[in-house]
């Protein structure tokens, strides 16, 4: 009975992790992620992976288990669930964090909260959540036995010594599945061409604890909603400074208002204040913890550094701290929000210019303890762009594991009768992208916003006889985007679109006309400023 484990999404990429094993028939996912829009995706909100092998294929889709909280582990959840509204498994703020955003969706779903290195049982599947340190509290690697031997994945990890929970990663249940064989381990790559270690998240705590007393007037730090770990660090710092704070952004809200119940996130009494009453208090007791760490437009923080925030206005005296690193494709933003910030006056420390950030995925040397640890028979990478993949393989075969395969999203690892094979290209893997409410927008909606946004658009507009083939008003030509100096390049459409109408037979074909103008204006425009503009004929039949 051979085991397939199939990769749509998180692989060549940060973000979209998701991967199926298929036992006869029979498929467990594991993540179910999104990632955020890179700067060319005009338009979209967000990028999916595309599920429709999961749908349409041999197998059914038995239940999905999720290592940890984080938007690209949970984040397409909901519109999977949608489709097929299966088990969820996952530790409890992981499965909390989920269920906040699956009932977003209006979606009901069947959550089951799991103890970490309690054996599960579901249809063919025997699995087992394992601790690991990452940034977000109870996150988790997973095991699973099958026929051809013990699957490993580790979700995001790190060998944090000292973590803020004092949840360490469990290396002695690593080490007895290796005593027991590991017949494939899924490994994150995202650090792996980074040297060392990572600094242990405790460290950054003690820099904000400083630059918080350091402080004259307000303080903002900001992060990712999700990482508990670095809020409560914050949290820690101002109170300690003798500072009430407010949150600020819808999901550093929600976040807290789950975690803290459960015991994830603990605010002493009297700390945490409505924003209206931190307003009323002198600078040198306020604080704000907030979102918008990755530059995003509406964020917060973004509007404060814009000027353009309802509530908060910054001044000379405030301090910001930006305690995450960008994620790839929003380097641009967060330095667009620094550089706002630093016109304003505002004392500004990131992730460049003090220690407000580490990271919360292993390091070179980490991995390699994990791999003598756990000393898998054969190692696929995970989570990472390709050069991650490329550098963790090749620390995989340094401490001499066996069988090490590189593969990309659409790639299928087949486990059969103690071979290794991979099948490439053989799952649905491409982006599906969420407009809006509209899921699905296509790769040519993006391919023709790209070419409005880069070319413009011209309207044509044209009344013509049909049956004479006069022109009875127009051309008139409107242009958006396409050149600054627009008479001169109006003028020569015009006389273009006229000399195309007149060459046409009579009666005229409307749509014969319509392809004229078109053309006409494209050769018009390409010839005066060799630009190729979006162009719309608009044709009214006299």
């Amino acid at each position: 009975m051979s085991v397939r484990v199939a990769f749509h999404g998180g692989l060549g990429e940060i973000g979209r992790n998701c991967a199926t094993i298929d036992i006869d028939g029979e498929m467990a996912m594991v993540d179910a992620g999104l990632m955020f829009p890179e700067e060319d995706m005009l338009g979209v909100d967000l990028v999916l992976p595309d599920f429709t092998s999961v749908f349409e294929g041999p197998g059914d889709l038995s239940f999905v288990a999720l290592t940890h909280g984080h938007e690209d582990h949970i984040g397409s959840l909901g519109y999977l669930l949608r489709e097929a509204n299966v088990p969820v498994y996952g530790t409890l703020l992981t499965v909390e964090l989920a269920r906040a955003r699956v009932s977003e969706l209006g979606i009901d779903a069947d959550f089951r909260v799991v103890e970490t290195g309690t054996w599960i049982e579901h249809g063919r599947f025997r699995f087992a959540f394992i601790p690991v340190t990452h940034s977000v509290p109870d996150a988790t690697a997973i095991a699973f036995e099958t026929p051809e031997g013990i699957i490993l994945h580790t979700g995001d990890i790190k060998l944090d010594p000292t973590p803020i929970d004092g949840v360490i990663t469990d290396l002695q249940s690593f080490a007895g599945f290796g005593r027991r064989g590991v017949r494939l381990l899924l490994a994150d790559s995202t650090n792996a061409e980074r040297p060392g270690v990572v600094d242990s998240e405790k460290t950054v705590g003690v820099r904000i604890a400083e630059l918080v007393h350091e402080a004259e007037g307000r303080v903002l730090v900001a992060c990712f909603a999700s990482h508990l770990h670095r809020v409560q660090q914050s949290i820690d710092a101002v109170v300690a400074d003798g500072r009430k704070f407010a949150f600020i952004g819808r999901s550093m809200l929600r976040n807290s208002e789950i975690a803290e119940p459960i015991g994830a996130l603990s605010i002493p009494d009297g700390s945490l204040v409505e924003l209206a009453e931190l307003l009323a208090l002198p600078a040198g007791e306020a604080a704000v913890i907030s979102t918008g760490s990755q530059g995003e437009p509406f964020a917060a923080l973004s509007l404060m550094a814009a000027g353009e925030h309802r509530s908060i206005t910054l001044d000379p005296s405030d301090t910001v701290i930006i305690s995450a690193t960008p994620i790839p494709g929003n380097e641009k933003r967060v330095s667009r929000v620094i550089n706002n910030l630093s016109r304003l006056g505002v004392t500004v420390h990131h992730g460049r210019n003090t220690h407000v950030h580490v990271s919360g995925h292993a390091a070179a040397e980490e991995l390699k303890v994990l791999y003598n640890v756990i000393k898998p028979q054969a190692m696929v990478p995970v989570h990472g762009e390709h050069r991650h993949m490329h550098a963790n393989a090749e620390l995989a075969r340094s401490v001499g594991i066996p069988e090490v395969e590189v593969c990309s999203d659409g790639d299928v690892v087949v486990l059969d009768n103690g071979r290794i094979s991979v099948e490439r290209g053989a799952v649905s893997a491409g982006y599906v992208y969420v407009d809006g409410l509209e899921v699905g927008e296509s790769e040519g909606v993006i391919r023709d916003r790209r070419h409005l946004a880069d070319d413009g658009v011209m309207l044509i507009t044209v009344g013509v006889d049909i049956r004479k083939g006069d022109i009875v008003f127009g051309p008139d030509v409107d242009s958006h985007g396409v050149t600054g100096d627009s008479k001169e390049l109006h003028d020569a459409v015009k006389a273009r679109v006229e000399q195309g109408i007149a060459t046409l037979d009579r009666p005229i074909d409307p749509d014969a006309l319509r392809r004229r103008i078109r053309n006409a204006g494209r050769k018009a425009v390409q010839s005066r400023i060799k630009r190729r503009p979006v162009v719309i004929p608009v044709v009214i039949e006299v």
